[in-house]
């Protein structure tokens, strides 16, 4: 049995364009389900604010209340979101017991990947172009998966971005004509030439990031979340104290489950990286709530059980796991400024789910964010970094020197700590900074 198809996924437009679109999800349920569900709503630019989902193991209702992200500048396909939400749900005529048994990897049921394209674009230099062609690369609906971009002495630009298709249909024609077309006529005068086709051997060559310096691997992978919060004392007092995350363990209150009750900071897909850690640790959440903001926080509840079925009740487990709940609520990024010779960098990484998937929209957000603050790029590429026991997600960024914004001047760095826009706050130390949703 099932339900028909255009039930699945029901998006509630609202009357008032100030309340929020409500968007409910009734399929059956499979590992991991509800990280990419929140994963496609960060990627169409939306933020949730708030959510409630219950699921026996079988079968979930997920119910998520939805605002677009100030910082989106493109209107929201609803019709788009809604298929491709329903692609990710398994098949509602399938028996449960074919469904557990065909779901292999990460768990998608499907063994097939999305096929990566390389665009190539040369264009006129210009403040502000790496953005604008990533803007409108996710109004397409493209995933970046890397990047090279390289500066010429005669301002030229030759950006290769290689991408996957939401909507799955590079491989015909229409759509790799439709999106040249398309950038072409937004960048105008600016675009020397356009090309896009099925990516070569190149793409494995750009996997893996040239070194990095030892202090630098150092600082971004492998500091620890005490000295990270010890390094906050520099930070503006109202600052720290938003810096801050409690997470409660319960194994009263349900004979069945392990209740999580988590207070912390609001921030930019904060959702996302609760589910995502839940689906990397292996533990599954039968009931959840979600609640809105209030001056900036957020209350989480959390009914949760291992793959075993049993609750939670090794301290030295539930110690792991509170850990890493805090790590990646309070540090989802880890963003640095080095000085490379001359030059200054800007680095930003963030773990890799264990499907091998990075975080989405971060190239979106960093290139706006350094465009707001009228900072060119010079060069920037994305790539994988491997450390002890976990993958990121490496962005990096060489910055061009300018006389409106010295990059080598502890002044101009403290602008960067202070810039503020509509969407997020941003914090540093003297080496770095990360953003954070005010």
């Amino acid at each position: 049995m099932g339900i028909p198809s255009e039930d699945v996924v029901l998006i509630q437009l609202p009357k008032d364009p100030s309340e929020p679109t409500v968007v409910t999800v009734n399929c059956p349920d499979k590992p991991g389900l509800g990280c990419d569900l929140c994963r496609t709503l960060l990627e169409f630019g939306l933020s949730i604010t708030r959510a409630d989902f219950s699921t026996d193991g079988r079968w979930c209702y997920v119910v998520f209340w939805l605002v677009p992200n100030v910082s989106n500048s493109f209107k929201i396909d609803w019709e788009s979101l809604k298929n491709r939400l329903f692609s990710m749900c398994p098949s509602c005529l399938v028996p449960f017991f074919y469904l557990n048994n065909q779901q292999g990897g990460d768990g998608n049921g499907s063994s097939t990947h999305s096929s990566v394209y390389l665009l190539k674009l040369c264009c006129l230099d210009r403040k502000g172009l790496l953005h604008d062609v990533t803007r409108i690369l996710s109004d397409l609906e493209f995933s970046i998966q890397r990047v090279k971009v390289m500066t010429t002495p005669d301002g030229r630009v030759m950006d290769l971005f290689f991408i996957t298709d939401g909507m799955e249909l590079l491989h015909t024609k229409k759509r790799r004509d439709d999106t040249k077309e398309h950038l072409i006529a937004v960048l105008g005068n600016y675009c020397i030439s356009c090309e896009l086709q099925l990516a070569g051997p190149e793409y494995d060559s750009l996997k893996a990031l040239p070194s990095l310096p030892p202090a630098v691997s150092e600082e971004l992978f492998t500091c620890e979340l005490a000295s990270k919060e010890a390094s906050s004392r520099e930070l503006k007092s109202d600052l720290v104290t938003l810096k801050k995350a409690t997470i409660t363990v319960d194994n009263l209150l349900s004979p069945a489950h392990t209740l999580l009750q988590i207070h912390c900071a609001d921030q930019k897909g904060l959702f996302y990286d609760i589910l995502r850690t839940s689906k990397d640790f292996d533990f599954q959440i039968a009931h959840g709530r979600f609640s809105s903001s209030v001056k900036g926080y957020r209350n989480l509840d959390l009914f949760i059980r291992q793959a075993n079925g049993n609750k939670i009740v090794d301290p030295k487990h539930q110690n792991a796991l509170c850990s890493r709940l805090k790590e990646e609520m309070l540090h989802p990024f880890r963003v640095i400024i080095v000085n490379r010779g001359p030059d200054t960098e800007l680095l930003v990484a963030n773990p890799v789910e264990s499907s091998g998937k990075g975080r989405p929209r971060v190239f979106y957000d960093v290139t706006l964010a350094l465009k707001m603050l009228g900072i060119c790029i010079f060069s920037a590429e994305i790539g994988r970094h491997s450390s002890s026991d976990r993958q990121w997600e490496v962005y990096r960024f060489l910055l061009d020197e300018s006389h409106e914004f010295p990059l080598a001047s502890d002044r101009a760095r403290n602008q960067l700590v202070d810039k503020r826009s509509k969407d997020s706050k941003t914090y540093a130390s003297k080496s770095g900074f990360e953003f954070v949703k005010a």
